[in-house]
């Protein structure tokens, strides 16, 4: 029997502009994958930039976060895949910086890039990994927060919450949604 291919799709945005921003840690769960299994992430594929070994996909969208959908189903399309072998991993400002929220599924919370994922796959079960980054202080505007980069007293943190998104993604691989769900979701998890 065929092992059906695992696609993991970390959302952010194209250019050195956007790197190390709170938007693109989704990127950075991808690389450390890929560096994690000794794959490079540079093929070009349905506007992504895409990795493939042993029956796993890393993608990355490079068509801006609120356009990720078109990319994910482009290769689901192409490659056969099914919703359910798709994990995404984005950011989320409705979580403390740190925290991880994994879901098999749901509304896409006001992320634009999962909404726009949602849209195209017609689906609302699809796996997803929140990265929490923290909400905006005072009256700083949502887009100037997530498009910022972490300051010196939270960058620590965030490197350790991809880590762990990282390992949270390794164990869906491994064991599924629900022991990654058991293991990652609770408070003694957060940084």
């Amino acid at each position: 029997m065929d092992v059906p291919l695992r696609f993991v799709v970390g959302l952010g945005n194209p250019g050195g502009r956007f790197q190390g921003t709170r938007h693109n840690v989704g990127f950075e769960v991808i690389d450390s994958l890929a560096s994690r299994r000794e794959m490079s992430i540079d093929r070009e594929l349905c506007g992504a930039l895409v990795g493939e070994r042993e029956g796993l996909v890393l993608v990355k969208p490079m068509t801006y976060m609120n356009r990720s959908g078109f990319p994910v189903r482009c290769l689901l399309e192409r490659e056969g895949g099914d919703p359910d072998n798709v994990m995404i991993v984005y950011d989320d400002v409705n979580l403390p910086l740190g925290r991880l929220r994994i879901r098999s599924g749901g509304s896409p919370g006001g992320h634009r890039g999962m909404e726009s994922i949602v849209q195209n796959l017609r689906s609302p079960s699809v796996p997803r990994l929140r990265l929490g980054v923290g909400a905006p202080e005072g009256s700083a505007e949502l887009v100037d927060h997530v498009l910022s980069s972490f300051d010196e007293t939270e960058a620590e943190e965030a490197r350790g919450m991809v880590s762990r998104a990282a390992d949270a993604v390794e164990l869906w691989l491994d064991q599924g949604i629900e022991a990654a769900m058991n293991k990652f979701n609770g408070p003694a998890n957060d940084a």
